[in-house]
């Protein structure tokens, strides 16, 4: 089962009337590691880290027997929005029970609005960044392979038209032409157009 992308069957033993006893251990190890990281991402220090994972974890716990999948959604991104409301209860109730540890220089900057907006900006990024990584495998694995590299070799390693199309044994015609094809076929994937 490929890791990076989400089991719909997964998500379905959970919501069955009698969820299956394996089903969230499985989710915990599929899912876990990913909420730890995207926490530890945002300069959470390794309590809060563990205690964020936790406390999405719970709340997913109580959610899933309700939670529909869509396959035309991100799960990931749906994962990634608690993370960030999670992070937030967490300076919310920090600012609320905030006590003298001699580190307050710390906790002002967390409360702070641009690390707010920082957090957000860093949140949309990495949802972009997943969809766009989601949308280049399934166009790869759309594509002849001759045609994703005349789009990888032009556009990302930025080589000229004539050294690929030299390469690839095609005319330069060619190689933007299958540049433009995969650049539109990503551009449909990530916008959902």
């Amino acid at each position: 089962m490929d890791s990076q992308s989400t089991s719909p069957t997964l998500l379905g033993r959970l919501q069955q009337e009698a969820p299956d006893p394996d089903a969230w251990p499985q989710f915990v190890r599929r899912y876990g590691p990913l909420l730890y990281r995207w926490c530890r991402s945002r300069g959470l220090q390794e309590s809060d880290t563990e205690d964020v994972t936790q406390n999405v974890l719970i709340k997913l716990a109580r959610r899933m027997r309700e939670f529909r999948y869509d396959g035309k959604q991100s799960f990931r991104g749906y994962l990634k929005t608690l993370v960030h409301y999670a992070c937030c209860d967490l300076l919310t109730e920090r600012r609320q029970t905030a006590q003298g540890t001699g580190d307050s220089q710390v906790l002002d900057e967390l409360n702070n609005v641009e690390v707010r907006d920082e957090l957000a900006r860093r949140l949309e990024e990495e949802y972009d960044l997943e969809l766009l990584a989601r949308a280049r495998q399934k166009v790869q694995n759309l594509v002849e392979q001759r045609t994703w590299e005349a789009f990888r070799l032009t556009a990302e390693e930025g080589l000229a038209g004539a050294e690929v199309a030299e390469r690839l044994t095609m005319n330069v015609a060619a190689v933007f032409r299958a540049r433009s094809r995969v650049q539109q076929m990503l551009r449909e994937r990530v916008t959902g157009a």
